[in-house]
């Protein structure tokens, strides 16, 4: 269980980066940036299997249907609409709304043994500190976001690109779990670099189809640091991460799995306050403990 944990706390590190690249490569389009994250994801998958290779690692027709399906929701598809979302209504809100993700898991992904009594003191515990995180960083936002109409236009749909993006990573945490634990026998490296590849295609097909032209990219302020920007989220933020939920999901239940996530929460938040330069307030630092204090209790709840 403790492995399980560390791991599901170490993916979450890795998947808080996500939320700030897009303001690291103002460049790059959100179509752009997907793509380059997860070409590189795929890259990865391949040259792990090549290194490791054996017959076991391919996957049957069924299982590579899966991992395609798998990767539409919780790779390309996601991240496409996150990024999206980011460059309408900025990073704070999107990812409070992205954190509601532990709040559903655990609801519909309670074990049948676990009383809801037992469960309700994370759960509000994580919720308090979602709303509390919520109303400091739309009062600050408030100002800019409703300055005109077009301004209030481009933050809803960003909210709503948000919301669509956290539905898709809330069914894929489900999905993926119960894959995993009905199939013991592929490990979660393997079932990562499955994934990997089915993302690679996905999200190379999406860049022919709407990315920019390679002249437009070779052009850019800063080409390295994007193409960097894209290959440390593919390899860390994707391949890495993925390895390290999919060790989490087949050890520990859905709804702590679910909890974990805050982590990921807790990390963009942290990550933003470096990019910006700021130091967070005492209702931030607050609603992060009541963040920290909902996954103990939620762990305290599942042993």
């Amino acid at each position: 269980m403790l492995k399980g944990i560390l791991a599901g706390l170490l993916a979450g590190a890795l998947w808080g980066m996500v939320f700030v690249v897009p303001r690291m490569a103002p460049g790059l389009s959100s179509v752009d940036l997907t793509a380059g994250r997860f070409v590189s994801f795929g890259v990865m998958s391949a040259l792990s299997m090549a290194f490791t290779w054996t017959s076991h690692q391919l996957p049957t027709l069924r299982q590579a249907v899966t991992a395609l399906g798998m990767s539409l929701i919780g790779a390309t598809g996601y991240y496409l609409l996150l990024a999206l979302a980011i460059g309408r209504a900025g990073t704070e809100v999107p990812t409070l709304i992205v954190g509601t993700i532990p709040l559903w898991v655990m609801l519909l992904g309670k074990p049948l043994g676990l009383k809801w009594a037992h469960l309700l003191p994370g759960l509000l515990l994580t919720a308090t500190g979602l709303l509390l995180m919520m109303n400091v960083t739309l009062t600050a936002l408030a100002p800019s976001v409703w300055a005109t109409e077009p301004d209030r236009a481009e933050f809803w749909l960003g909210v709503a690109l948000a919301t669509a993006a956290m539905l898709c990573w809330t069914a894929f945490a489900i999905l993926n779990a119960a894959w995993l634990k009905r199939h013991p026998e592929v490990s979660a490296t393997e079932w990562t670099n499955w994934l990997g590849l089915a993302t690679g295609v996905g999200a190379a097909l999406l860049w022919l189809i709407a990315g920019s032209e390679s002249k437009v990219l070779l052009t850019l302020d800063h080409p390295v640091q994007a193409a960097a920007i894209c290959i440390v989220t593919g390899v860390g933020s994707a391949w890495a991460a993925g390895i390290l939920w999919n060790i989490a999901s087949q050890r520990l239940s859905v709804s702590l799995c679910g909890q974990l996530i805050v982590s990921e929460t807790l990390f963009a938040l942290l990550y933003s306050f470096w990019w910006d330069g700021a130091w967070p307030g005492a209702l931030q630092l607050l609603a992060a403990a009541l963040f920290t204090l909902g996954i103990l209790a939620s762990i305290r709840a599942h042993r």
